[in-house]
């Protein structure tokens, strides 16, 4: 379903009751709602929650935000950030952190507990700073409070974020080689059942332009790490020690800035929810919430 939020309009779906407590799920860069595993998704409402996931702006179904001089040609910024140039983003995470409000107050949610993954699980932390009194609980996976695309680390970790518009046979191997990467090795997905997430994903609306466009809005997120010792929201953070793409010790970083947050490393944990890891996520995320109020 499409509903306004903060100005724009974003794709929708909820699953299980809506007199349950509400768990909204956060997709990471360039990926969509579609990329949820359904034992995943499926799992939080069985749990008890009335589950919701969406499509971030820029992807999807939702809509596209470009903006005036804002580039989202790969060349030229890729060109721009080995200069060291600062690039203003279209939007920022913040802006996509009020999208999540947003979606809130139009599905009549006072308040939420919140599930975010890599830059949606930046996203979580700013809804706990930014608007704690909305937040019931803040789940924090697979991300970092620091910077990642800072000068020091961007020759490393912008190619393998950058997107080219490619066809749908190259979304489909391209997707199988980044579950090679930095997927879940301890959980693998089986290559036909990759490959057919990458055709739905591309039927609904991949869009280069459009993840670069969040990319530059990660790219300009300021370093969180001080200001998360002010959350007084509940959170749990989950990282892979497999993961090849934000190492392990970020998660625990945060882990180590938030007040009383509790923490997981998990063996065979990649960048990726699989569906082999489905379970134990929801096992985590349900006991941590019903722990803390919910």
């Amino acid at each position: 379903m499409q509903i306004k939020s903060n100005g724009i309009t974003l794709e929708a779906e909820t699953y299980g009751d809506p007199a349950n407590p509400a768990l909204i799920l956060i997709r990471g860069l360039g990926t969509q709602l579609v990329h949820w595993p359904d034992a995943l998704v499926q799992g939080f409402a069985r749990a008890g929650f009335f589950t919701v996931v969406f499509d971030n702006r820029d992807i999807g179904l939702s809509q596209r935000c470009p903006a005036p001089g804002v580039p989202d040609d790969p060349d030229e910024i890729m060109t721009r950030a080995r200069a060291g140039e600062d690039i203003a983003p279209a939007y920022t995470l913040s802006d996509m952190a009020q999208d999540v409000i947003g979606l809130m107050d139009a599905l009549e949610l006072p308040r939420a507990h919140v599930f975010g993954i890599s830059m949606g699980g930046a996203i979580a932390q700013i809804l706990a700073l930014d608007h704690g009194d909305r937040i019931l609980t803040d789940t924090i996976v697979m991300t970092a409070a620091r910077p990642l695309l800072d000068p020091e680390h961007r020759a490393q970790i912008l190619p393998r974020l950058i997107v080219r518009p490619e066809t749908l046979d190259e979304a489909q191997d391209n997707w199988v080689a980044g579950h090679a990467s930095f997927g879940s090795p301890g959980y693998p997905m089986p290559e036909e059942d990759i490959r057919a997430e990458a055709r739905t994903a591309y039927a609904r609306g991949s869009d280069a332009a459009g993840i670069n466009r969040q990319l530059l809005a990660t790219m300009a997120a300021p370093d969180r790490r001080a200001a998360l010792g002010d959350v007084t929201t509940p959170c749990l953070v989950i990282h892979g020690i497999d993961d090849t793409l934000i190492p392990e010790p970020m998660g625990a970083e945060i882990a180590a800035c938030i007040p009383g947050a509790e923490y997981h490393a998990l063996k065979g944990m990649g960048h990726i929810i699989t569906p082999l890891l489905a379970p134990t996520i929801v096992s985590l995320v349900s006991d941590f919430i019903r722990r803390n109020g919910g």
